[in-house]
């Protein structure tokens, strides 16, 4: 099962205070392990909300919404997207993230197609699946 990990922003983070040489160390280490392990398929920190935006869709309508936003615990400071053969595994992973500064991640699974049942047609899934080629045709 594929899973993303959001890593959730501090009062650090949204301030744009950079990991420490040992921070980036060890985190180098730990992705090197998840890569060797097979499972890790994408990850990247993220610039503090002042430099994002929220978009907003009502009746149609999108609004845009220049950060900083005010709730630093529902914020994304980063993430990785996993390939793990359970959610019990991808916790595993998890508790070996090296944390110490107050950090914490939230595991959510992707959809897969057969999540999507009967309403997930052939010729969907056909269109899926050349969408996908050509974004690895466009990126590698």
């Amino acid at each position: 099962m594929r899973c993303m990990v959001f890593v959730k922003a501090t009062e650090d983070s949204e301030a744009g205070v950079m990991p420490s040489e040992k921070d980036l160390s060890e985190m180098g280490a730990f992705n090197e392990e998840l890569v060797a392990a097979g499972v890790m398929l994408d990850g990247n920190g993220l610039h503090p909300s002042v430099k994002g935006v929220r978009v907003r869709y009502d009746d149609g309508a999108a609004q845009v919404i220049d950060g900083p936003f005010a709730e630093t615990k529902e914020l994304v400071a980063g993430f990785w997207v996993w390939e793990v053969g359970s959610m019990e595994e991808a916790i595993e992973w998890a508790r070996r993230i090296p944390f110490n500064h107050g950090e914490s991640v939230e595991i959510r699974p992707v959809f897969e197609p057969e999540d999507f049942g009967e309403e997930y047609t052939p010729e969907l899934q056909e269109r899926g699946a050349a969408m996908e080629a050509k974004i690895r045709e466009q990126h590698g």
